[in-house]
């Protein structure tokens, strides 16, 4: 099954240095059948696509919280063993936690599949995103189009063997 790690750099050079996403379990994001719902598309990338992106929300998160971090989301594609990701069906009605799963061993990060990072020129939006977050959250309909700002950015998709410049940034 593929699931998508929110990260941020800081986040990813800690994984670069122990080897591992996490101990587990850990948040991340897959195809569930709550995203299928909501998404309503029976095409795998597509649903591959919205998983992704639930995951760079949660990495927004994750910024929000860490006001060190880089402004600049992060999220690890990674193939974990079916049965090791399991969705919460009572937090899967919550529409903040659509495709959300819990991976319940450690990840190891040579088993990641991909990278997906902001490139530099999204930092600007990316921060403002950040701080806005708690406002939209709260329905402030001006904090959610800042928000909204920072999905203009597609994360780029990086090879694993890239993981080591990438972390040189969190430096």
């Amino acid at each position: 099954m593929r699931v998508y790690v929110p990260l941020t750099l800081p986040g990813l050079a800690e994984a670069y240095k122990t080897g591992e996403l996490g101990a587990g379990p850990l948040v991340a994001y897959a195809v569930t059948p709550a995203l299928r719902e909501w998404y309503l598309s029976d095409d795998i990338e597509e649903l591959e696509y919205a998983a992704l992106n639930r995951a760079a929300l949660a990495s927004l998160r994750l910024l929000a919280a860490d006001a060190g971090a880089p402004r600049r989301r992060v999220v690890v594609a990674v193939d974990v063993p079916d049965g090791a990701a399991w969705a919460d069906p009572d937090r899967g009605l919550d529409p903040a936690a659509l495709g959300e799963v819990r991976v319940s061993q450690a990840v190891p990060l040579a088993k990641a599949a991909a990278v997906h990072v902001d490139l530099d020129d999204a930092e600007t939006d990316v921060a403002a995103a950040a701080e806005a977050l708690e406002a939209a959250d709260r329905g402030d309909d001006d904090a959610q189009f800042v928000v909204d700002g920072a999905e203009d950015h597609e994360l780029l998709w990086y090879a694993t063997q890239e993981v080591p410049n990438l972390v040189g940034l969190a430096d």
